[in-house]
């Protein structure tokens, strides 16, 4: 177990299938974290212990319930401060471009909820993301499957990336961007797809004796929900998905908000999946291209990583609590993120007399 955990990290890093973002950490109550990988040493041959402890550390680490110290959270909204009180800085800094829009869904455009079936965005949300798409090109890059959340949204005329950019479709009408003729459609991991049902439907099974436990399909990766699972039984949760993910070894395990992620070792995430968009849209390898992405999840970590490296458009993180972040700016909940959608649409146009 050891040795299998060992070479799917270092596969993950080293093909940079994965970031170091995203590997599974651990961390105290303060949210400090350190890769899974320092403390292998920990582990416990027979009982699997030390494995377990660091996965439900991890749990906690990347779902934090409370603030850090009032100074490490005014230090950090000093170095990510809100992107609606810097909005004439963010405009500025676009003068010139094609602002390009990417959007998460959970945490971003509908509020976290406890049933994930039931995360459903406001009628005014919609309102302003349909708004939005009129004047910029707009994608949703979510972990969940297109289809579901393309169902939720509503909006034939966006692209949608699904299973964490995994899956992406292109607009299905009504968008000015979308290429005349042009039929976008990526699926990075077709191979996988009988695995990954595969390896749901043993979750389902495994994860029945844990109350609150709740596994989602999303086609090119599977979800393990743990939000509405007592902290006490998050233990016995890791056990059950340890048991299963163990005989996949082309299978790895990041984690979201009070989710675990089974997913595919390939060089494939919402960075690449950002990259793959831009290019559709003709915007690759340009200097006056804009993107903004905006999400509250680790794996958006990717993303933003993509355009701090680039120096290229800005990365605004959804969050009320100081986390490590590769985002400029943050926003503390959707409806700040609607606020902003918002002003954005109105200083579009303005510009063109609308």
């Amino acid at each position: 177990m050891v040795r299998f955990i060992e070479e799917n990290i270092t596969k993950m890093l080293e093909t940079k299938a994965i970031s170091n973002s995203e590997v599974l950490y651990v961390g105290g109550d303060d949210g400090d974290t350190s890769p899974t990988t320092k403390v292998l040493h920990d582990f416990q041959i027979n009982s699997g212990g030390g494995l377990i402890r660091s996965w439900v550390d991890s749990m906690r680490a990347c779902s934090p319930t409370r603030p850090k110290s009032f100074n490490s959270q005014s230090c950090w909204i000093k170095e990510h401060p809100s992107a609606l009180n810097m909005f004439e800085e963010i405009l500025h800094k676009s003068e010139g471009k094609q602002i390009v829009m990417f959007l998460d869904y959970d945490g971003t455009l509908s509020p976290i909820v406890d049933d994930p079936d039931r995360a459903f965005m406001s009628k005014k949300m919609r309102n302003t993301v349909r708004k939005l798409a009129k004047c910029f090109p707009t994608a949703i890059v979510s972990g969940r499957c297109r289809e579901k959340v393309s169902s939720f949204v509503k909006l034939t005329e966006l692209y949608y990336a699904g299973s964490h950019g995994m899956d992406i479709k292109g607009p299905e009408q009504g968008s000015k961007y979308k290429k005349e003729n042009q039929s976008l459609l990526c699926q990075t991991a077709t191979e996988f797809l009988p695995v990954i049902n595969e390896v749901y439907k043993k979750l389902v099974e495994n994860t029945q004796s844990i109350p609150g436990a709740k596994v989602e399909n999303n086609k090119f990766c599977a979800s393990v929900h743990f939000r509405c699972v007592e902290e006490n039984k998050w233990s016995d949760l890791a056990h059950q998905v340890r048991s299963v993910l163990k005989n996949y070894p082309k299978l790895m395990l990041t984690q979201g908000r009070k989710v675990l992620e089974i997913r595919p070792i390939i060089k494939w995430d919402k960075g690449k999946a950002l990259e793959f968009l831009l290019e559709s849209l003709g915007y690759d390898n340009c200097t006056d291209v804009f993107p903004i992405y905006i999400g509250d999840d680790r794996t958006d970590e990717d993303a933003f990583k993509i355009l701090r490296d680039k120096k290229q458009g800005l990365g605004i993180l959804v969050s009320k609590y100081a986390k490590e972040t590769n985002a400029s700016y943050s926003l503390q909940e959707p409806d700040e993120v609607m606020v902003f959608l918002e002003r954005l649409v109105e200083w579009k146009q303005s510009r063109c007399g609308a």
